[in-house]
């Protein structure tokens, strides 16, 4: 095979791969969910979570509002909502294996 040919196809699973790893709205939920089990503050959430403020910054409202997560003195803390919203997440992936 040419090397051109080659290189061709390495980029290809390259790119097939790099849309593999992609998180979905849920995993990024179930990641902050399980960084503010123990209090943490946004920037312990968002290097632990692997995000930018901005993306951190757009999901913790909705979290907030739908009670999966609460702030107290600018720590957050999944509160016990959230912490069943993980559980039923684990048992749900463990099914679909």
């Amino acid at each position: 095979m040419p090397l051109s040919e080659y290189i061709k196809e390495a980029l290809k699973e390259s790119y097939k791969d790099s849309f593999k790893k992609r998180r979905g709205r849920t995993d990024i939920i179930v990641d902050i969910l399980s960084v503010a089990e123990g209090k943490a503050k946004k920037t312990q959430i968002a290097y632990k979570a692997d995000l930018n403020f901005r993306m951190l910054e757009e999901y913790l409202p909705h979290l907030l509002d739908k009670g999966l997560i609460e702030n107290t003195d600018g720590e957050y803390k999944t509160t016990e909502k959230g912490g069943r919203f993980l559980t039923d997440y684990q048992k749900m992936k463990e099914m679909l294996r």
